[in-house]
């Protein structure tokens, strides 16, 4: 049997409780506000929340593998303002730009990986470093206001939607989301993801087992500038063109991650359960505001789902530890 299938039963772990908390929440939510009394509100609630999921199935893949990605908020940004300046309204070039910002997306995540991989920088720094190159050149090229403007067939993906029976108008965003989710837990199941998710708990033995851990890694930043890229593509057409639109959105991402049960450091954590976690943020943000409570407590409130996520983390290995203690191996060496 080969070493590296000893991570598969890992890969559902921690997501049965990340579901309670959504299935919680969503009843929240019913009680709280008459708009999610038909199935249309939770749509609209799938609709807002999907640019987040994409961004936390790919911040999982990196995560996983034992790494971060900070640069996902600001490339966000800097994807719908390269995107309204190069359409600048016009339809005929919607068809050439979404490839190249898809394109541009999968470059930084390129970068992100050979610099992580190839010169041993730690990806926190990597992608904190890209983070504030990216800022720097988003205000150098639009001086804090962003010109052009996307085009109606630009905007569509975030606004429009496709007539579904019983269901009525599922937004665009909604199936595009299910599309990678699919992928995305399809591709996990094989075994790359398996020996991704290796990576992350035990980089020197995948090594020692033939898996090309570097090659893996730079893919992982690559899964994650690509899908941040096609996060950009649906919120600037549901929110528009904005030199803020992206901010704090690698922080959200992070947090819906944790949330989902994915340990920081890699090694264990599903991608259903960083989807669901992305909506449960969501849900959960939407229910605040529905009884009142200030949004400036967001940021709050992320930070101490972190703590409190990877406290968790933290406490129940070490109980497993204390219950299932390893026992020293005795025997002697081989002469």
């Amino acid at each position: 049997m080969s070493a590296l299938t000893t991570w598969r039963p890992r890969l559902a772990e921690g997501t049965a409780p990340v579901l309670v908390v959504l299935v919680a929440l969503l009843i929240g939510l019913a009680l709280a506000g008459p708009a999610y009394a038909d199935p249309s509100g939770y749509l609209a609630l799938l609709k807002r929340a999907a640019p987040l999921m994409i961004l936390a199935i790919g911040q999982y893949f990196v995560i996983v593998s034992g790494g971060f990605d900070l640069s996902v908020g600001s490339l966000v940004t800097a994807e719908v303002v390269i995107a309204a300046r190069l359409i600048d309204g016009q339809d005929s070039a919607t068809g050439w730009v979404i490839p190249l910002l898809l394109g541009v997306g999968v470059l930084i995540g390129l970068v992100n990986g050979l610099i992580t991989t190839r010169l041993l920088v730690p990806s926190f720094i990597v992608t904190l470093g890209m983070l504030l190159v990216l800022d720097g050149a988003v205000f150098l090229w639009t001086g804090g206001a962003p010109r052009g403007a996307l085009s109606p067939s630009f905007r569509v993906f975030g606004r429009g939607g496709v007539d579904v029976p019983v269901l009525g108008l599922v937004p665009w965003s909604v199936v595009i989301l299910l599309v990678v989710l699919v992928t995305a837990v399809l591709f996990m199941r094989g075994g790359i993801g398996r020996t991704l998710v290796a990576v992350g708990d035990n980089e020197d033995a995948v090594r020692l087992a033939g898996g090309k851990v570097e090659h893996l890694k730079i893919l992982a930043f690559v899964l994650s500038g690509l899908l941040a890229a096609l996060a950009a593509i649906l919120l600037g057409g549901f929110a528009g063109v904005s030199a803020q639109v992206g901010q704090g959105l690698e922080f959200r991402a992070i947090t819906a991650v944790v949330l989902g049960g994915v340990l920081l450091g890699g090694g264990r954590g599903s991608v259903v359960a960083a989807a669901a976690g992305a909506l449960s943020l969501e849900a959960l943000f939407s229910l605040l505001n529905l009884l009142g409570v200030s949004g400036a407590l967001e940021s709050a409130v992320q930070g101490v789902i972190i703590i409190a996520a990877v406290a968790y983390a933290s406490l129940g290995s070490g109980l497993r530890h204390r219950l299932f203690p390893r026992k020293p191996n005795l025997e002697p060496a081989p002469r």
